[in-house]
């Protein structure tokens, strides 16, 4: 078992053969949940996956020049289906 070490301002920092398992790298986040196991609280790490928001804005230069509402938005999907896109 390892043990991780607590600093007056509650850091800790994790070792690095545990670090490399979890695949981490510095600023990534950690999940931290509680469970039952044997009848005992066990704390569980793991590593909080970033999304990737590289795909963001992609579409903008579609959507220029068209309207957002519901009602336009209805319409457009719509004759989608009638062209059969969808």
């Amino acid at each position: 078992m390892t043990t991780i070490k607590l600093t007056a301002k509650r850091q800790a920092t994790l070792p690095q053969k545990l670090c490399k398992e979890m695949n981490m790298e510095p600023g990534d986040a950690i999940g931290v949940q509680k469970r039952i196991v044997d009848g005992k609280a066990v704390w569980c790490l793991e590593p909080i996956a970033e999304p990737d928001l590289s795909w963001m804005g992609r579409f903008k230069k579609n959507a220029r020049g068209k309207r957002h509402d519901m009602e336009s938005i209805r319409r457009s999907i719509r004759r989608a289906r009638m062209r059969g896109d969808v």
